[in-house]
């Protein structure tokens, strides 16, 4: 039985609220490079739209505000193929464009110093190498230098973890890394928020618990509109859900998997269709 828990710019970009960060290092495991605001543009859209824009390892998150703790959308340029000069406009921005498997996505920087250092840790990180043709201050290339250093290691990391997994007969799903789709980095009375105000994108969040260090499940019965909160405990590699009779599994997946198991389906997880949505479809997020 399911028991739930008591109530209780334009100057070098700078990092976001350390509480903001920090929530928003709990959707990805990946590594922040380069932050700023961007003006983007895909190939299939006819206006830019500005985001606040993180560049995590070859990923590209985009933010509706500096201080949103979840992404709108996110787009994978590993694949990148090239990128064109960065050019100035006629308002003084700077534009340049990544050439991706998928089609071209045009970025547009505040001023031309800006705008090359972008492509610059784009370039970096996605070549693995330092652009030599890039016309960049001695400070510029040497953070380049940095970020390049860390993506390799963490590339070699990420190949060794994947070697070790493949010579497993059957590897645990505790080797995910992947947030579910339904964690959202919000507090108590946010994920309330969201499930009355979207009861179309499911009644089941995964979020943050009060002390920073746990989980929680947040669930909005479609019946009576009741909503519960449920404590969900780190224990090394597994998860314990602390119901009357703990039940203890070995990733987040497997325990938003439970409550969907255990009430036959009428629990869903809670997605909103711009994170549900593949890279592929990055236009329709966009609003195009």
């Amino acid at each position: 039985m399911l028991r739930p828990i008591s109530e209780q710019p334009e100057e070098t970009p700078q990092p976001a609220p350390r509480r903001i960060f920090q929530e928003r290092q709990r959707l990805t495991s990946l590594p922040l490079y380069f932050q700023g605001y961007l003006s983007v543009r895909h190939s299939r859209c006819q206006e830019f739209r500005v985001y606040w824009t993180e560049l995590r390892g070859t990923t590209l998150f985009f933010y509706g505000d500096k201080r949103a703790p979840t992404y709108s959308h996110k787009l994978d340029i590993s694949a990148l193929t090239s990128a064109t000069s960065v050019y100035p406009d006629e308002n003084g921005s700077a534009q340049f464009i990544l050439m991706l498997s998928n089609g071209e996505l045009e970025l547009k920087a505040n001023d031309y110093e800006c705008g090359k250092e972008w492509k610059g840790f784009i370039l970096t990180v996605t070549k693995l190498s330092v652009p030599p043709d890039e016309s960049l201050l001695p400070e510029q290339l040497t953070r380049l230098q940095q970020v390049l250093e860390k993506e390799k290691k963490r590339r070699i990391t990420l190949n060794k973890c994947s070697s070790t997994s493949l010579n497993r007969k059957s590897p645990p799903s505790s080797t995910l890394t992947t947030m579910p789709a339904c964690f959202y980095a919000v507090s108590r009375r946010e994920a309330m928020e969201m499930l009355e105000k979207n009861p179309s994108c499911g009644n089941l969040i995964l979020r943050p618990g009060s002390d920073s260090k746990n989980y929680a499940i947040t669930i909005r019965r479609e019946l009576d509109a009741h909503l519960k909160h449920y404590k969900v405990r780190s224990k090394g590699t597994s998860y314990i859900i602390e119901l009357e009779t703990q039940v203890t599994l070995p990733s987040l997946q497997d325990v938003v998997n439970y409550f969907v198991t255990q009430t036959r389906g009428n629990l869903k997880p809670f997605v909103i269709q711009t994170r549900a949505t593949e890279d592929s479809e990055f236009s329709k997020q966009a609003g195009c």
